[in-house]
């Protein structure tokens, strides 16, 4: 695949434009877009500049980041609290963005959305209220392993570092998460399965797949 060399701000420019020109793939009223990354990628930030721009263009924005969405610590620590294994396939509760994320922006939904379910801190419900994002609306979706669950994402961009640039990033304590997203690189293969890609290995010079 070959990347260009582009700024962050022509970057979430280029998407904001592409999401506002864009109708949803099965004519839902709101459009789910994916910001997928390792947490090193940061792509919360990505998801934020992009939330600004969309705004700025009058569009209604919902962002939720998968940690939000955790299942509780009896459930995803039960081989232990460094398995990369039970990482990559038990931490985040899909099932539960199934239900508060993605149906009620199904066509016909009603758009009121969770932004969170679980806090990991106090391992307990976060009780918060839901949001409801109006039709024309745009739910931004963030965190790591958002791909291959079939999710109805209209669009989804992956944040793609290298594994030398992930070890590096990573900080020390989290570096037993690596082994996922070697797995995750292996079986869901991110970089052919999303619509936009963008290289982040070094964080001031991105460089991205281009326009569609």
């Amino acid at each position: 695949m070959r990347l260009e060399a582009i700024t962050w701000e022509r970057l979430t420019d280029a998407l904001a434009e592409r999401l506002v020109a864009m109708p949803a793939k099965d004519g839902s009223p709101w459009l789910r877009v994916a910001v997928d990354g390792a947490p090193a990628a940061s792509p919360g930030e990505l998801a934020a500049r992009l939330a600004e721009e969309l705004r700025l263009r009058g569009r209604a924005v919902h962002k939720a980041g998968t940690f939000g969405f955790l299942r509780p610590a009896s459930l995803r620590l039960e081989y232990g609290r460094e398995d990369p294994d039970a990482y990559h396939d038990e931490w985040f509760d899909r099932p539960a963005l199934w239900r508060e994320i993605f149906q009620p922006l199904e066509p016909g939904g009603t758009g009121r959305v969770l932004p969170d379910l679980w806090d990991p801190v106090t391992d307990r419900a976060t009780r918060s209220a839901y949001v409801e994002l109006p039709p024309g609306g745009v739910l931004l979706l963030h965190g790591p392993l958002l791909l291959g669950h079939w999710f109805p994402f209209d669009l989804s961009v992956h944040l793609k570092l290298s594994p030398a640039a992930l070890a590096r990033r990573t900080p020390e304590d989290e570096r037993w998460t690596l082994p996922a997203f070697a797995r995750y690189e292996a079986e869901t293969r991110p970089e052919e399965a999303a619509d936009v890609v963008v290289r982040a290995d070094d964080p001031r010079r991105p460089a991205w797949s281009g326009p569609e």
